[in-house]
């Protein structure tokens, strides 16, 4: 095929990885950002054995598929094992990170270096909008755990997945 023939536009691509157990307003401010600068935004959610989550990672899955189906470019999928061989098979050349504090930078910045050592990929960290800075899943988790309000921190799909699984507790 030559040039002047039809040919697929070349898409960016980035990657929005994490555990998202559950999803955060937070998270969703990244993917929403991130899906503003790229073409395809692949949102990979964690498989960690050694981890028990609250939400099984086929439930993260699905409420991250819910709360960002309005954007037409996010694709959702899970992963195991080296961020960066996800990247490969899918060719993706960045990883989009939102960074809380300057204490996440630490951390970050050694992964993004490990990252772009191994493979080339590249990471963009995004600062976390301010409304968010404090935000972990784990701290919402907690706070819901013990009857405290977190509806401002997560989507209204999340609050009641959440509601219902510490119930069950």
């Amino acid at each position: 095929m030559t040039g002047s023939e039809s040919e697929e536009p070349l898409l960016r691509r980035a990657v929005c990885p994490g555990s998202f157990d559950p999803v955060t307003n937070g998270h969703l401010d990244i993917i929403a950002r991130a899906s503003r600068l790229y073409d395809v935004v692949h949102v990979a959610v964690m498989i960690n054995q050694s981890k028990k989550g609250l939400f099984t990672v086929d439930e993260r899955i699905d409420l991250l598929r819910q709360v960002t189906a309005e954007y037409g470019n996010v694709k959702v999928e899970s992963f195991h094992g080296l961020l960066v061989d996800f990247c490969k098979e899918r060719d993706i050349p960045a990883i989009v990170k939102g960074l809380r504090a300057v204490s996440d930078f630490d951390y970050e910045l050694q992964m993004a270096q490990m990252n772009n050592g191994l493979s080339g990929v590249e990471t963009l960290f995004v600062p976390t909008n301010p409304t968010y800075s404090f935000l972990s899943s784990s701290l919402v988790k907690e706070v819901a755990a013990w009857g405290g309000d977190v509806a401002h921190l997560v989507p209204p799909l999340v609050l009641r997945a959440l509601t219902e699984r510490l119930a069950k507790r």
